[in-house]
Protein backbone atom coordinates (compact mmCIF):
# COMPACT_ATOMS: atom_id res chain seq x y z
CA UNK A 1 0.00 0.00 0.00
CA UNK A 2 2.86 2.39 0.78
CA UNK A 3 5.04 1.42 -2.19
CA UNK A 4 4.53 4.70 -4.07
CA UNK A 5 5.27 6.78 -0.98
CA UNK A 6 8.34 4.67 -0.17
CA UNK A 7 9.71 5.06 -3.71
CA UNK A 8 9.28 8.85 -3.69
CA UNK A 9 10.90 9.25 -0.27
CA UNK A 10 13.80 6.97 -1.26
CA UNK A 11 14.43 9.08 -4.38
CA UNK A 12 14.31 12.26 -2.28
CA UNK A 13 16.85 10.99 0.25
CA UNK A 14 19.12 9.73 -2.52
CA UNK A 15 19.60 13.32 -3.69
CA UNK A 16 20.80 14.32 -0.20
CA UNK A 17 23.49 11.66 0.11
CA UNK A 18 27.04 12.77 -0.45
CA UNK A 19 26.43 16.36 0.65
CA UNK A 20 28.72 17.47 3.47
CA UNK A 21 26.43 20.31 4.49
CA UNK A 22 22.81 21.09 3.69
CA UNK A 23 21.92 24.59 2.57
CA UNK A 24 18.53 26.19 3.10
CA UNK A 25 17.77 25.54 -0.58
CA UNK A 26 18.50 21.82 -0.08
CA UNK A 27 16.12 21.67 2.88
CA UNK A 28 13.38 23.51 0.94
CA UNK A 29 13.78 21.19 -2.06
CA UNK A 30 13.63 18.12 0.18
CA UNK A 31 10.55 19.43 2.01
CA UNK A 32 8.85 20.12 -1.33
CA UNK A 33 9.53 16.57 -2.56
CA UNK A 34 8.23 15.06 0.68
CA UNK A 35 5.10 17.25 0.45
CA UNK A 36 4.41 16.03 -3.10
CA UNK A 37 5.00 12.40 -2.03
CA UNK A 38 2.52 12.70 0.86
CA UNK A 39 -0.15 14.43 -1.23
CA UNK A 40 0.20 11.79 -3.95
CA UNK A 41 -0.27 9.15 -1.23
CA UNK A 42 -3.63 10.78 -0.42
CA UNK A 43 -2.60 12.09 3.01
CA UNK A 44 -4.95 14.80 4.33
CA UNK A 45 -3.74 18.36 3.62
CA UNK A 46 -3.75 19.55 7.28
CA UNK A 47 -1.58 16.56 8.18
CA UNK A 48 0.86 17.31 5.33
CA UNK A 49 1.18 20.96 6.40
CA UNK A 50 1.89 20.05 10.03
CA UNK A 51 4.34 17.34 8.98
CA UNK A 52 6.34 19.57 6.60
CA UNK A 53 6.42 22.43 9.12
CA UNK A 54 7.97 20.17 11.75
CA UNK A 55 10.54 18.75 9.34
CA UNK A 56 11.64 22.18 8.09
CA UNK A 57 11.98 23.55 11.61
CA UNK A 58 14.05 20.60 12.81
CA UNK A 59 16.13 20.32 9.60
CA UNK A 60 17.12 23.99 9.84
CA UNK A 61 18.23 23.51 13.46
CA UNK A 62 21.57 22.61 14.96
CA UNK A 63 21.00 18.84 14.90
CA UNK A 64 21.40 18.81 11.10
CA UNK A 65 23.75 21.74 10.49
CA UNK A 66 26.34 20.36 12.94
CA UNK A 67 25.92 16.72 11.95
CA UNK A 68 28.68 14.71 10.27
CA UNK A 69 26.13 13.21 7.88
CA UNK A 70 23.24 15.67 7.33
CA UNK A 71 21.33 13.30 4.99
CA UNK A 72 21.09 10.65 7.70
CA UNK A 73 19.92 13.27 10.19
CA UNK A 74 17.11 14.34 7.83
CA UNK A 75 16.04 10.68 7.39
CA UNK A 76 16.06 10.32 11.20
CA UNK A 77 13.84 13.42 11.55
CA UNK A 78 11.38 12.18 8.89
CA UNK A 79 11.25 8.78 10.61
CA UNK A 80 10.50 10.33 14.02
CA UNK A 81 7.82 12.65 12.59
CA UNK A 82 6.20 9.73 10.73
CA UNK A 83 6.02 7.81 14.01
CA UNK A 84 4.36 10.85 15.59
CA UNK A 85 1.75 11.13 12.84
CA UNK A 86 0.98 7.40 13.07
CA UNK A 87 0.22 7.75 16.78
CA UNK A 88 3.55 7.61 18.58
CA UNK A 89 3.68 4.62 20.90
CA UNK A 90 1.87 1.31 20.40
CA UNK A 91 -1.56 1.37 22.05
CA UNK A 92 -2.61 -1.84 23.83
CA UNK A 93 -6.12 -3.10 24.62
CA UNK A 94 -7.55 -2.17 28.01
CA UNK A 95 -9.01 -5.16 29.81
CA UNK A 96 -11.74 -4.99 32.44
CA UNK A 97 -10.69 -5.52 36.07
CA UNK A 98 -13.75 -7.70 36.73
CA UNK A 99 -16.16 -9.52 34.45
CA UNK A 100 -15.76 -9.91 30.70
CA UNK A 101 -13.97 -7.22 28.69
CA UNK A 102 -16.42 -5.79 26.14
CA UNK A 103 -15.07 -4.65 22.74
CA UNK A 104 -17.52 -2.98 20.37
CA UNK A 105 -16.76 -2.71 16.64
CA UNK A 106 -18.21 0.24 14.70
CA UNK A 107 -17.86 1.42 11.11
CA UNK A 108 -19.46 1.66 7.70
CA UNK A 109 -20.83 -1.30 5.75
CA UNK A 110 -18.10 -3.01 3.74
CA UNK A 111 -15.26 -1.87 6.02
CA UNK A 112 -14.68 -5.48 7.07
CA UNK A 113 -16.09 -5.49 10.62
CA UNK A 114 -17.45 -9.07 10.58
CA UNK A 115 -14.26 -10.60 9.18
CA UNK A 116 -12.22 -8.48 11.56
CA UNK A 117 -14.28 -9.72 14.53
CA UNK A 118 -13.09 -13.26 13.69
CA UNK A 119 -9.48 -12.12 13.27
CA UNK A 120 -9.53 -10.24 16.57
CA UNK A 121 -11.10 -13.28 18.28
CA UNK A 122 -8.42 -15.56 16.80
CA UNK A 123 -5.66 -13.14 17.89
CA UNK A 124 -7.04 -12.90 21.45
CA UNK A 125 -7.35 -16.67 21.64
CA UNK A 126 -3.65 -16.88 20.78
CA UNK A 127 -2.99 -14.47 23.68
CA UNK A 128 -4.64 -16.91 26.09
CA UNK A 129 -8.15 -15.38 26.23
CA UNK A 130 -11.58 -16.96 25.66
CA UNK A 131 -13.41 -14.59 23.27
CA UNK A 132 -17.11 -14.60 22.35
CA UNK A 133 -18.40 -13.05 19.11
CA UNK A 134 -21.83 -11.41 19.33
CA UNK A 135 -23.97 -10.99 16.20
CA UNK A 136 -25.60 -7.54 16.51
CA UNK A 137 -25.65 -6.83 12.76
CA UNK A 138 -29.23 -7.87 12.15
CA UNK A 139 -29.76 -5.67 9.07
CA UNK A 140 -27.37 -6.91 6.39
CA UNK A 141 -28.48 -10.14 4.64
CA UNK A 142 -26.65 -13.22 5.97
CA UNK A 143 -24.47 -11.16 8.33
CA UNK A 144 -25.29 -13.56 11.20
CA UNK A 145 -24.40 -16.61 9.07
CA UNK A 146 -21.15 -14.98 8.00
CA UNK A 147 -20.16 -14.30 11.62
CA UNK A 148 -21.01 -17.92 12.54
CA UNK A 149 -18.72 -19.24 9.80
CA UNK A 150 -15.92 -16.83 10.79
CA UNK A 151 -16.24 -17.82 14.47
CA UNK A 152 -16.04 -21.51 13.58
CA UNK A 153 -12.91 -20.97 11.49
CA UNK A 154 -11.32 -18.93 14.29
CA UNK A 155 -12.24 -21.56 16.87
CA UNK A 156 -14.04 -19.10 19.16
CA UNK A 157 -17.53 -18.91 20.67
CA UNK A 158 -20.50 -17.12 19.11
CA UNK A 159 -23.76 -15.72 20.52
CA UNK A 160 -26.41 -15.31 17.79
CA UNK A 161 -29.94 -15.79 19.19
CA UNK A 162 -31.61 -13.85 16.35
CA UNK A 163 -31.62 -14.92 12.66
CA UNK A 164 -30.98 -11.40 11.38
CA UNK A 165 -31.98 -10.33 7.85
CA UNK A 166 -34.01 -7.50 9.44
CA UNK A 167 -35.38 -9.62 12.32
CA UNK A 168 -34.46 -9.00 15.98
CA UNK A 169 -33.40 -6.20 18.33
CA UNK A 170 -29.61 -5.64 18.23
CA UNK A 171 -29.59 -3.68 21.50
CA UNK A 172 -31.29 -6.54 23.36
CA UNK A 173 -28.91 -9.10 21.84
CA UNK A 174 -25.91 -7.04 22.95
CA UNK A 175 -27.32 -6.69 26.48
CA UNK A 176 -28.08 -10.43 26.83
CA UNK A 177 -24.64 -11.41 25.53
CA UNK A 178 -22.93 -10.08 28.68
CA UNK A 179 -24.87 -12.43 30.95
CA UNK A 180 -24.29 -15.30 28.48
CA UNK A 181 -20.53 -14.62 28.55
CA UNK A 182 -20.48 -14.64 32.36
CA UNK A 183 -22.42 -17.94 32.46
CA UNK A 184 -20.16 -19.65 29.90
CA UNK A 185 -16.99 -18.03 31.33
CA UNK A 186 -15.88 -16.07 28.27
CA UNK A 187 -13.51 -13.28 29.32
CA UNK A 188 -13.77 -11.11 26.16
CA UNK A 189 -16.97 -10.14 24.31
CA UNK A 190 -16.60 -8.78 20.75
CA UNK A 191 -19.79 -7.05 19.56
CA UNK A 192 -20.21 -6.88 15.77
CA UNK A 193 -22.58 -3.99 14.93
CA UNK A 194 -24.41 -3.01 11.74
CA UNK A 195 -23.04 -0.50 9.26
CA UNK A 196 -24.44 1.67 6.49
CA UNK A 197 -23.19 2.73 3.09
CA UNK A 198 -22.83 6.24 4.48
CA UNK A 199 -23.24 8.19 7.70
CA UNK A 200 -26.89 8.56 8.73
CA UNK A 201 -28.84 9.29 11.92
CA UNK A 202 -30.30 5.78 12.25
CA UNK A 203 -26.83 4.20 12.18
CA UNK A 204 -25.47 6.61 14.78
CA UNK A 205 -28.46 6.13 17.07
CA UNK A 206 -28.27 2.32 16.96
CA UNK A 207 -24.52 2.35 17.64
CA UNK A 208 -25.02 4.78 20.55
CA UNK A 209 -27.82 2.60 22.02
CA UNK A 210 -25.63 -0.53 21.88
CA UNK A 211 -22.78 1.42 23.47
CA UNK A 212 -25.04 2.57 26.32
CA UNK A 213 -26.45 -0.96 26.80
CA UNK A 214 -23.14 -2.84 27.14
CA UNK A 215 -20.83 -0.01 28.31
CA UNK A 216 -17.83 -1.32 26.33
CA UNK A 217 -14.28 -1.10 27.66
CA UNK A 218 -13.09 -0.39 24.11
CA UNK A 219 -14.95 0.98 21.08
CA UNK A 220 -12.91 0.24 17.96
CA UNK A 221 -13.63 2.11 14.73
CA UNK A 222 -12.99 -0.17 11.75
CA UNK A 223 -11.95 1.75 8.64
CA UNK A 224 -11.18 0.52 5.14
CA UNK A 225 -7.64 1.75 4.45
CA UNK A 226 -8.45 1.95 0.72
CA UNK A 227 -11.22 4.58 0.80
CA UNK A 228 -8.82 7.52 0.90
CA UNK A 229 -9.78 10.97 2.17
CA UNK A 230 -13.34 9.94 3.05
CA UNK A 231 -11.93 7.74 5.82
CA UNK A 232 -11.00 10.88 7.74
CA UNK A 233 -14.49 12.41 7.35
CA UNK A 234 -16.16 9.14 8.43
CA UNK A 235 -13.84 8.81 11.42
CA UNK A 236 -14.64 12.36 12.57
CA UNK A 237 -18.39 11.70 12.23
CA UNK A 238 -18.16 8.51 14.33
CA UNK A 239 -15.95 10.22 16.89
CA UNK A 240 -18.48 13.03 17.36
CA UNK A 241 -21.61 10.83 17.08
CA UNK A 242 -20.71 7.65 18.98
CA UNK A 243 -17.17 8.08 20.19
CA UNK A 244 -14.40 5.52 19.82
CA UNK A 245 -11.17 4.70 21.63
CA UNK A 246 -9.03 3.28 18.87
CA UNK A 247 -8.85 2.65 15.14
CA UNK A 248 -8.50 -0.65 13.27
CA UNK A 249 -7.26 -0.51 9.67
CA UNK A 250 -8.60 -3.22 7.39
CA UNK A 251 -7.42 -4.13 3.86
CA UNK A 252 -3.94 -2.76 4.45
CA UNK A 253 -2.68 -5.20 1.82
CA UNK A 254 -4.60 -3.35 -0.93
CA UNK A 255 -2.99 -1.34 -3.70
CA UNK A 256 -4.58 2.00 -2.78
CA UNK A 257 -2.30 4.85 -1.78
CA UNK A 258 -2.81 4.49 1.98
CA UNK A 259 -2.95 8.14 2.97
CA UNK A 260 -5.92 7.46 5.25
CA UNK A 261 -3.69 5.40 7.51
CA UNK A 262 -1.25 8.29 7.85
CA UNK A 263 -4.01 10.86 8.39
CA UNK A 264 -6.58 9.24 10.65
CA UNK A 265 -4.62 9.08 13.92
CA UNK A 266 -3.44 12.70 13.58
CA UNK A 267 -6.87 14.12 12.65
CA UNK A 268 -9.02 12.22 15.17
CA UNK A 269 -6.55 12.10 18.04
CA UNK A 270 -7.23 8.33 18.40
CA UNK A 271 -4.46 5.85 17.82
CA UNK A 272 -4.43 3.00 15.31
CA UNK A 273 -4.46 -0.17 17.42
CA UNK A 274 -4.68 -3.03 14.93
CA UNK A 275 -4.07 -3.61 11.25
CA UNK A 276 -5.45 -6.32 8.97
CA UNK A 277 -3.23 -7.02 5.96
CA UNK A 278 -4.67 -10.08 4.26
CA UNK A 279 -7.62 -12.45 3.94
CA UNK A 280 -6.43 -15.18 6.32
CA UNK A 281 -7.19 -15.18 10.05
CA UNK A 282 -3.47 -14.84 10.80
CA UNK A 283 -3.12 -11.69 8.67
CA UNK A 284 -3.83 -9.47 11.65
CA UNK A 285 -1.66 -7.92 14.33
CA UNK A 286 -1.19 -5.01 16.69
CA UNK A 287 -0.22 -1.77 14.92
CA UNK A 288 3.24 -0.45 15.78
CA UNK A 289 3.79 3.14 14.53
CA UNK A 290 7.58 2.86 14.71
CA UNK A 291 7.65 -0.36 12.67
CA UNK A 292 5.24 1.03 10.06
CA UNK A 293 7.34 4.20 9.70
CA UNK A 294 10.44 2.02 9.28
CA UNK A 295 8.75 0.01 6.51
CA UNK A 296 7.58 3.16 4.71
CA UNK A 297 11.18 4.44 4.70
CA UNK A 298 12.47 1.11 3.35
CA UNK A 299 14.24 0.14 6.59
CA UNK A 300 12.33 -3.12 7.00
CA UNK A 301 10.53 -4.47 10.04
CA UNK A 302 12.87 -6.94 11.72
CA UNK A 303 11.02 -6.90 15.07
CA UNK A 304 7.77 -8.13 13.51
CA UNK A 305 9.70 -10.79 11.57
CA UNK A 306 11.38 -12.01 14.77
CA UNK A 307 8.03 -12.09 16.60
CA UNK A 308 6.49 -14.16 13.80
CA UNK A 309 9.41 -16.57 13.93
CA UNK A 310 9.14 -16.92 17.72
CA UNK A 311 5.42 -17.69 17.45
CA UNK A 312 5.94 -20.26 14.68
CA UNK A 313 9.20 -22.05 15.43
CA UNK A 314 9.57 -24.49 18.29
CA UNK A 315 12.66 -23.81 20.43
CA UNK A 316 13.22 -27.55 20.96
CA UNK A 317 13.03 -28.23 17.20
CA UNK A 318 15.42 -25.37 16.46
CA UNK A 319 17.97 -26.73 18.96
CA UNK A 320 17.60 -30.23 17.50
CA UNK A 321 18.29 -28.94 13.97
CA UNK A 322 21.26 -26.88 15.19
CA UNK A 323 22.75 -29.98 16.88
CA UNK A 324 22.48 -31.93 13.62
CA UNK A 325 24.23 -29.17 11.66
CA UNK A 326 26.99 -28.84 14.28
CA UNK A 327 27.67 -32.60 14.39
CA UNK A 328 31.08 -34.06 13.61
CA UNK A 329 29.68 -35.51 10.38
CA UNK A 330 29.61 -32.04 8.82
CA UNK A 331 25.83 -31.71 8.88
CA UNK A 332 25.14 -35.06 7.15
CA UNK A 333 22.60 -35.89 9.89
CA UNK A 334 20.45 -33.07 8.46
CA UNK A 335 18.14 -34.92 6.05
CA UNK A 336 15.54 -33.99 3.46
CA UNK A 337 12.86 -34.69 6.11
CA UNK A 338 14.44 -31.99 8.29
CA UNK A 339 14.65 -29.68 5.29
CA UNK A 340 10.94 -30.22 4.58
CA UNK A 341 10.01 -29.60 8.24
CA UNK A 342 11.96 -26.31 8.26
CA UNK A 343 10.34 -25.23 4.99
CA UNK A 344 6.85 -25.93 6.32
CA UNK A 345 7.62 -23.93 9.49
CA UNK A 346 8.62 -20.94 7.37
CA UNK A 347 5.45 -21.34 5.31
CA UNK A 348 3.37 -21.13 8.50
CA UNK A 349 4.78 -17.65 9.10
CA UNK A 350 2.86 -16.43 6.06
CA UNK A 351 3.55 -15.31 2.52
CA UNK A 352 7.22 -15.55 1.48
CA UNK A 353 6.87 -12.19 -0.31
CA UNK A 354 5.60 -10.49 2.86
CA UNK A 355 8.39 -12.01 4.96
CA UNK A 356 11.07 -10.83 2.52
CA UNK A 357 9.41 -7.40 2.44
CA UNK A 358 10.16 -7.06 6.18
CA UNK A 359 13.91 -7.24 5.57
CA UNK A 360 15.82 -3.94 5.34
CA UNK A 361 16.64 -2.76 1.81
CA UNK A 362 14.20 -5.12 0.10
CA UNK A 363 12.26 -2.17 -1.31
CA UNK A 364 14.91 -1.93 -4.02
CA UNK A 365 13.98 -5.37 -5.38
CA UNK A 366 10.26 -5.36 -4.62
CA UNK A 367 9.39 -6.24 -8.24
CA UNK A 368 11.35 -9.48 -7.93
CA UNK A 369 9.80 -10.18 -4.52
CA UNK A 370 6.29 -9.61 -5.88
CA UNK A 371 7.00 -12.07 -8.70
CA UNK A 372 7.94 -14.90 -6.31
CA UNK A 373 5.78 -17.94 -7.01
CA UNK A 374 4.48 -19.13 -3.63
CA UNK A 375 3.65 -22.51 -5.22
CA UNK A 376 7.36 -23.32 -5.56
CA UNK A 377 7.33 -24.31 -1.88
CA UNK A 378 4.44 -26.70 -2.55
CA UNK A 379 6.26 -28.20 -5.55
CA UNK A 380 9.40 -28.74 -3.46
CA UNK A 381 7.32 -30.41 -0.73
CA UNK A 382 5.67 -32.66 -3.34
CA UNK A 383 9.08 -33.77 -4.67
CA UNK A 384 10.39 -34.63 -1.17
CA UNK A 385 7.16 -36.45 -0.24
CA UNK A 386 7.46 -38.56 -3.42
CA UNK A 387 10.76 -40.00 -2.16
CA UNK A 388 11.11 -43.17 -0.06
CA UNK A 389 12.19 -42.84 3.61
CA UNK A 390 15.63 -44.18 2.63
CA UNK A 391 16.03 -41.52 -0.09
CA UNK A 392 15.05 -38.74 2.30
CA UNK A 393 17.51 -40.00 4.91
CA UNK A 394 20.39 -40.28 2.40
CA UNK A 395 19.94 -38.23 -0.77
CA UNK A 396 23.24 -39.53 -2.20
CA UNK A 397 21.52 -42.80 -3.25
CA UNK A 398 19.18 -40.94 -5.66
CA UNK A 399 20.37 -42.04 -9.09
CA UNK A 400 18.89 -41.59 -12.57
CA UNK A 401 16.15 -44.21 -12.29
CA UNK A 402 15.13 -42.99 -8.83
CA UNK A 403 14.98 -39.40 -10.12
CA UNK A 404 12.67 -40.50 -12.94
CA UNK A 405 10.35 -42.26 -10.47
CA UNK A 406 10.28 -39.25 -8.07
CA UNK A 407 9.59 -36.85 -10.95
CA UNK A 408 6.69 -38.99 -12.14
CA UNK A 409 5.25 -39.21 -8.62
CA UNK A 410 5.42 -35.47 -8.00
CA UNK A 411 4.38 -34.34 -11.49
CA UNK A 412 7.57 -32.43 -12.31
CA UNK A 413 10.46 -32.73 -14.75
CA UNK A 414 13.46 -34.93 -13.89
CA UNK A 415 15.65 -31.81 -13.97
CA UNK A 416 13.57 -30.29 -11.14
CA UNK A 417 14.37 -33.30 -8.90
CA UNK A 418 18.07 -33.08 -9.80
CA UNK A 419 18.14 -29.33 -9.06
CA UNK A 420 16.39 -29.81 -5.71
CA UNK A 421 18.89 -32.44 -4.54
CA UNK A 422 21.85 -30.28 -5.63
CA UNK A 423 20.37 -27.22 -3.89
CA UNK A 424 19.83 -29.29 -0.74
CA UNK A 425 23.47 -30.40 -0.65
CA UNK A 426 24.66 -26.81 -1.15
CA UNK A 427 22.27 -25.46 1.51
CA UNK A 428 23.29 -28.17 4.00
CA UNK A 429 26.95 -27.47 3.42
CA UNK A 430 26.47 -23.73 3.92
CA UNK A 431 24.25 -24.10 7.02
CA UNK A 432 26.67 -26.60 8.56
CA UNK A 433 29.58 -24.24 8.04
CA UNK A 434 27.66 -21.34 9.57
CA UNK A 435 26.50 -23.49 12.53
CA UNK A 436 30.11 -24.52 13.25
CA UNK A 437 31.28 -20.89 13.27
CA UNK A 438 32.93 -20.98 9.87
CA UNK A 439 30.72 -18.24 8.48
CA UNK A 440 29.51 -17.91 4.92
CA UNK A 441 31.65 -19.73 2.35
CA UNK A 442 33.35 -17.68 -0.33
CA UNK A 443 33.85 -14.56 1.81
CA UNK A 444 37.64 -14.50 2.38
CA UNK A 445 39.34 -12.18 4.76
CA UNK A 446 36.24 -11.40 6.84
CA UNK A 447 36.28 -12.46 10.52
CA UNK A 448 33.78 -15.25 11.08
CA UNK A 449 32.87 -15.38 7.38
CA UNK A 450 35.09 -18.30 6.36
CA UNK A 451 37.76 -18.49 3.67
CA UNK A 452 40.30 -16.70 5.88
CA UNK A 453 43.21 -19.20 6.03
CA UNK A 454 43.62 -19.45 2.27
CA UNK A 455 43.80 -15.69 1.99
CA UNK A 456 46.41 -15.48 4.77
CA UNK A 457 48.64 -18.11 3.12
CA UNK A 458 48.48 -16.23 -0.14
CA UNK A 459 49.40 -12.98 1.60
CA UNK A 460 52.30 -14.67 3.41
CA UNK A 461 53.61 -16.11 0.15
CA UNK A 462 53.51 -12.72 -1.51
CA UNK A 463 55.27 -11.08 1.43
CA UNK A 464 58.38 -13.35 1.07
CA UNK A 465 59.86 -11.42 -1.85
CA UNK A 466 61.53 -8.10 -0.93
CA UNK A 467 59.66 -5.15 -2.35
CA UNK A 468 61.52 -2.75 -4.67
CA UNK A 469 61.39 1.00 -4.21
CA UNK A 470 59.34 3.07 -6.62
CA UNK A 471 62.09 5.76 -6.68
CA UNK A 472 64.45 5.08 -9.68
CA UNK A 473 67.55 6.53 -7.93
CA UNK A 474 66.92 4.61 -4.73
CA UNK A 475 66.17 1.41 -6.64
CA UNK A 476 69.49 1.75 -8.57
CA UNK A 477 71.43 2.18 -5.31
CA UNK A 478 69.71 -0.91 -3.85
CA UNK A 479 70.57 -2.94 -6.96
CA UNK A 480 74.26 -1.83 -6.80
CA UNK A 481 74.49 -2.80 -3.12
CA UNK A 482 72.93 -6.20 -3.87
CA UNK A 483 75.38 -6.72 -6.73
CA UNK A 484 78.38 -5.86 -4.52
CA UNK A 485 77.12 -8.32 -1.90
CA UNK A 486 76.80 -11.09 -4.51
CA UNK A 487 80.36 -10.42 -5.79
CA UNK A 488 81.71 -10.50 -2.24
CA UNK A 489 79.98 -13.82 -1.63
CA UNK A 490 81.42 -15.17 -4.87
CA UNK A 491 84.96 -14.32 -3.61
CA UNK A 492 84.41 -16.54 -0.56
CA UNK A 493 83.26 -13.97 1.96
CA UNK A 494 81.84 -14.96 5.30
CA UNK A 495 78.65 -14.03 7.03
CA UNK A 496 80.10 -10.77 8.34
CA UNK A 497 81.08 -9.53 4.86
CA UNK A 498 84.82 -10.14 5.45
CA UNK A 499 86.86 -12.01 2.83
CA UNK A 500 87.90 -15.50 3.93
CA UNK A 501 91.39 -15.56 5.37
CA UNK A 502 90.94 -12.07 6.82
CA UNK A 503 88.57 -13.19 9.52
CA UNK A 504 91.14 -13.60 12.34
CA UNK A 505 94.18 -11.59 11.14
CA UNK A 506 93.35 -7.92 11.47
CA UNK A 507 90.29 -8.26 13.67
CA UNK A 508 90.67 -6.93 17.24
CA UNK A 509 88.08 -7.05 20.04
CA UNK A 510 87.33 -3.69 21.63
CA UNK A 511 89.04 -3.03 25.01
CA UNK A 512 85.72 -3.24 26.92
CA UNK A 513 85.10 -6.74 25.56
CA UNK A 514 88.72 -7.79 26.36
CA UNK A 515 88.20 -6.75 30.02
CA UNK A 516 84.83 -8.52 30.10
CA UNK A 517 86.29 -11.74 28.67
CA UNK A 518 89.25 -11.55 31.17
Amino acid sequence: MFDTLSDRLAATFKNLRGKGRLSEADIDATAREIRIALLEADVALPVVRAFIKQIKERAAGAEVSQALNPAQQVIKIVNEELIGILGGETRRLRFAKSGPTVIMLAGLQGAGKTTLAGKLGHWLKGQGHAPLLVACDLQRPNAVNQLSVVAERAGVGIYAPQPGNGVGDPVQVAQDSIEYAKTKQYDVVIVDTAGRLGIDQELMQQAADIRDAVKPDEVLFVVDAMIGQDAVNTAEAFRDGVGFDGVVLSKLDGDARGGAALSIAHVTGRQIMFASNGEKLDDFDAFHPDRMASRILGMGDMLSLIEKAEQTFSQAEAEKMAAKLQSAKGGKDFTLDDFLAQMEQVRKMGSISKLLGMLPGMGQIKDQINNIDERDVDRTAAIIKSMTPAERADATIINGSRRARIAKGSGVEVSAVKNLVERFFEARKMMSRMAQGGGMPGMPGMPGMGGGPGRQKKQQKQAKGKRKSGNPMKRKAEEQAAQAKREQAAQGGNAFGLPSGQQGKDFELPDEFKKFMG
